[in-house]
């Protein structure tokens, strides 16, 4: 072979393996930009579509209110707040039950001055859903004489109570809703406890629809808030739902309450 051939050979083969070394890095760059973490070696990252997603309930729930917020009249002693806490975690979440500021007897009147409280702030502003229980007090004053027969409020009084009650109870919601915005405020609607009583029957239907009408208009104009209604649940069933006391929720009833309140917020 002559020496000009072989230089011709060698020039060719040279040629031959630039152009694959040209093709392989084309190739490459390609891969890099249609999958860069295939190209570099790595296995794709999962989709977020496959991360599950946050369920309702994943919250720190804070009662706060009356009786009803405690759970007076629930022989466990759950009351409807720990209850809605254990039935989201039966769904698979991994709420807890704070706090239970809850006090027998409470009125918007004397609500009101708690909420400047540096302890009842805290516990506010570390949940993610409070649940809110009030009014009853201001409308049924003195139970044991309405369920006696022994008094009977006028119209003129119970006027005077919703207006003054209402006043209080937009000033609660504002408050609550300045200390913690973010937060879910669950209002529990009335009932009427006296619903199978003669002369109460009438009067209690007319205060509770007003008042959980007020209620509704008051939260509505805040971001972030809920009115979870009880008065059909405890209507005609007086004696399933209500505890010996005649105007707490026995542990059926706080149960009823519990679930219907998971029902609202999960939807």
């Amino acid at each position: 072979m002559s020496r000009t051939s072989r230089i011709w050979r060698w020039a060719g083969l040279a040629s031959l393996v630039s152009t694959l070394i040209l093709l392989a890095g084309f190739v490459y760059a390609v891969s890099d930009i249609a999958d860069p973490s295939a190209a570099a070696g790595h296995s794709p990252a999962p989709s977020s579509q496959t991360e599950p997603a946050v369920k309702a309930g994943d919250w720190d729930v804070t009662a706060i209110g009356d009786s009803l917020a405690k759970g007076t009249g629930d022989d466990t002693g759950s009351g409807f707040a720990r209850r809605t806490v254990e039935l989201f975690n039966k769904e698979g979440a991994t709420s807890k039950l704070i706090n239970n500021l809850g006090i027998n007897g409470l009125t918007t009147k004397e609500l009101l001055p708690m909420l400047d409280d540096p302890g009842v702030k805290y516990a506010l502003q570390q949940s993610g859903i409070i649940l809110l229980s009030i009014g009853g007090n201001d409308l049924f004053d003195g139970t044991e004489a309405l369920t006696s027969g022994q008094q009977v409020p006028s119209q003129a009084e119970i006027e005077a109570a919703i207006e003054k009650s209402s006043a209080d109870f937009e000033k609660i919601v504002a408050h609550i809703k300045k200390i913690n915005v973010q937060a879910l405020l669950v209002y529990v609607g009335l009932y009427n406890p006296f619903s199978d009583l003669e002369g109460m029957r009438e009067i209690g239907n007319d205060v509770v629809a007003r008042w959980n009408a007020m209620a509704m208009k008051t939260l509505g104009e805040y971001e972030g808030t809920l009115v979870v209604p009880t008065y059909d649940l405890f209507t005609n069933n007086a004696s399933r739902y209500l505890s010996s006391d005649h105007f707490h929720p026995n542990g059926d009833g706080y149960q009823a309450i519990a679930e219907r309140m998971v029902q609202s917020i999960a939807r």
